[in-house]
């Protein structure tokens, strides 16, 4: 009697650790603001972008302790939906071309350290550093390009990406620029804000063509009985000068 081989248990790949998404309330909001900055850049565009933010993404297959959450990632050629992590060998080995880490006092010297080497050797194209506090890393804004298989500093005056935008400090937020139009990325409350302020224009300028058309209306009035008026005048006139004759 044969005896079977005894099956290897299924690797297990967790999708959370645990940890909070960042160490403030300002970094959550740094990264939701940067996320949604993003999906509104690619979503004109169609070549389809996955973006994550404080997702684990797995590199290597059977090795659950190979996987980062990066801050926020960017994986251009990748189908949108949802998922609970990132497995680089279920996209046909596809890695993210840019990430993007808010630097805080418990993670800058690790962002610059074993997640820059980290970030550098697994080939992501592009990575970013910001610091919303602006306490930790000067200046608050510091980019990193592969050439070959090394990271290079971007110039601060030249803080962009290949893949179509810029991106600047303002304040606690990380803004984007659209490098096609120049025009910064605003935010949903930005875009909220404009499109409420473009409907109050709208009003006002309503108001004031009903407005004009009133005046308007009111001097053709006054110019009728004017003309009315001029009327029966010539008549009267007409009558006064038959009644001579």
């Amino acid at each position: 009697m044969s005896i079977a081989e005894p099956t290897a248990a299924p690797v297990v790949y967790p999708s959370g650790d645990g940890q909070p998404m960042a160490e403030t309330g300002l970094h959550v909001q740094a990264i939701i603001l940067l996320h949604q900055a993003l999906e509104d850049f690619f979503r004109s565009r169609s070549e389809p972008v996955y973006l994550a933010s404080d997702q684990f993404w797995y590199w290597r297959e059977g090795d659950p302790t190979c996987r980062v959450a990066p801050d926020v990632m960017v994986v251009p050629g990748v189908a949108p939906h949802p998922r609970r992590s990132f497995f680089s060998w279920e996209e046909g080995g596809a890695v993210p071309a840019v990430v993007f880490e808010m630097a805080s006092q418990d993670t800058w010297r690790n962002d610059l350290d074993d997640k820059y080497d980290q970030y550098e050797s697994l080939g992501v194209r592009e990575y970013f550093v910001f610091d919303p506090e602006g306490l930790y890393l000067v200046p608050p804004v510091q980019g990193y390009r592969l050439s070959g298989t090394a990271y290079r500093r971007i110039r601060q005056d030249q803080l962009t990406s290949e893949l179509g935008f810029g991106v600047r400090p303002e304040g606690t937020m990380l803004r984007l620029v659209d490098l096609a139009t120049g025009q910064p990325i605003p935010t949903r409350a930005e875009a909220v804000d404009a499109a409420q302020q473009q409907v109050e224009a709208e009003k006002e300028r309503a108001e004031a063509e009903k407005q004009r058309a009133e005046v308007e209306k009111q001097r053709g009035d006054t110019l009728q009985a004017e003309v009315e008026r001029l009327r029966a005048r010539l008549q009267q006139l007409g009558h006064l000068n038959g009644s001579d004759g």
